[in-house]
């Protein structure tokens, strides 16, 4: 009596709690068989987390693009401008060699500068003794392979300002009236559209060279230049007599500004009378 009565309590029991808290038939306080635990774990749903069935929608993905397009396009400048400021620095470095080298050279040579108008000799060659390396003649901007071969095609990105040869020969440092204001180096741009150089190793004495002339800038090979290597050719390099570097804009390199009778950037001296 006592025993009957105990299991019927707790079959109530099992009835109210499965009421209250859990579906019906999903807990039983006896032992289920092989067959009841296999059709309860395959009928009852496993929870699916939609965050990672949500697929994106065309108007969604559109906008993922139009947003990777608008970061790139703001990041592109400022690449192409950091990378152009590098060359621009690597440019003044080559030019100061270029200065090194000829102070060396002149030295040597009673202060007379390097090259000559009679071939075979060229201010390049002269200058190799001192540099070691052609890399040096080349410009950053000059999109030419390099080579060391010193022919035809060993790219020479910079040029001699050409006053600086009178009578077939080059003149004494000293003649230059006003060192600080006259360009002697400087690069040697063909007329082209972009930038772009002609010069090689193997160029006819004195070598690649520019003449400056009322608003262009001549260089041999290559015609007259049309605007400067950076700065959406604005600005340029140049190495002056004094050997002191600087970047000028186009229209000061290119202009001939000075007082009557006093020299430019690209007069060495005052003609004699």
């Amino acid at each position: 009596m006592g025993t009957s009565s105990g299991i019927t309590y707790i079959h109530e029991l099992e009835s109210v709690l499965s009421s209250i808290f859990l579906p019906r038939n999903s807990f039983s306080l006896l032992p289920l068989t092989n067959d009841q635990y296999h059709s309860l774990s395959t009928n009852r749903p496993v929870a699916r987390n939609s965050h990672f069935l949500h697929a994106f929608t065309l108007i969604e993905l559109i906008v993922v693009l139009a947003i990777i397009a608008i970061l790139m396009s703001m990041a592109y400048p400022m690449y192409t401008g950091i990378s152009e400021r590098a060359k621009a620095t690597k440019d003044l470095s080559n030019l100061r060699q270029i200065g090194i080298a000829t102070q060396i050279y002149m030295n040597d040579s009673d202060g007379v500068l390097p090259g000559s108008i009679t071939p075979p000799t060229t201010w390049m060659s002269q200058l190799l003794k001192y540099t070691s390396v052609w890399g040096i003649f080349q410009s950053p901007f000059d999109k030419r392979p390099r080579s060391e071969a010193g022919n035809d095609a060993t790219p020479v990105s910079y040029g001699i300002n050409f006053k600086v040869y009178i009578n077939n020969a080059p003149i004494p440092a000293t003649r230059i009236s006003k060192p600080t204001a006259f360009i002697l180096f400087a690069p040697a741009q063909n007329n082209s559209a972009t930038v772009a150089f002609q010069g090689t190793g193997n160029t006819a004495a004195p070598g690649v060279n520019l003449l400056g002339l009322t608003n262009t800038v001549t260089s041999t090979p290559g015609g007259v230049a049309i605007g400067g290597t950076h700065n959406s050719r604005k600005r340029v390099n140049a190495l002056f007599a004094d050997l002191h570097c600087e970047t000028l804009t186009w229209t000061a390199f290119t202009g001939t500004g000075a007082n009557p009778g006093e020299p430019d950037q690209w007069t060495p001296y005052i003609p004699y009378p």
